[in-house]
């Protein structure tokens, strides 16, 4: 069974487990900094209640930035990571959303094709940005509220 649930601080642990298992983003440190931070939002997608992926995303007025996102590799490729995206967008879409953004790797071809399914475009690029050196894509969603 499928699940998406808001988390809290209790689940800095999980979190910060899923993250080093996949990209290694965040130090445990910086997680309970996300965790505290004004206009963050954190969702859990469970499968038989088992962490599997996660979103951080950032609201500000009418603006939100997706700061985290990932899906745990043993589920990657069999919708999870979209029931995530399409959950995130309706939600954002509820809290009047016009734009969504995040940033993603030039070099991460498999995260590029996948947002540009959910219609982000890019808008922008900030070069050298990664430790590696890549540059990150600056992509945005238009969204249509009510």
């Amino acid at each position: 069974m499928i699940s998406i649930k808001q988390l809290n601080d209790k689940d800095i642990d999980l979190c910060y487990e899923l993250d080093s298992n996949t990209i290694s983003l965040w130090s445990k440190k910086q997680w309970a900094y996300e965790f505290k931070k004004g206009g963050v939002i954190i969702f859990g997608l469970l499968f038989s209640n088992v962490l599997i992926g996660i979103c951080v995303f950032h609201v500000v007025l009418d603006e939100a930035q997706i700061n985290f996102f990932v899906v745990n590799q043993k589920y990657r490729k069999k919708g999870f990571g979209s029931y995530l995206m399409s959950y995130l967008i309706k939600k954002c879409e509820q809290l009047n959303i016009n734009k969504l953004f995040l940033e993603v790797s030039h070099k991460n071809d498999i995260a590029e094709k996948f947002y540009s399914r959910f219609d982000f475009s890019t808008v922008g690029i900030r070069r050298n940005y990664y430790k590696d050196g890549s540059d990150a894509l600056l992509k945005e969603k238009k969204l249509t509220t009510k």
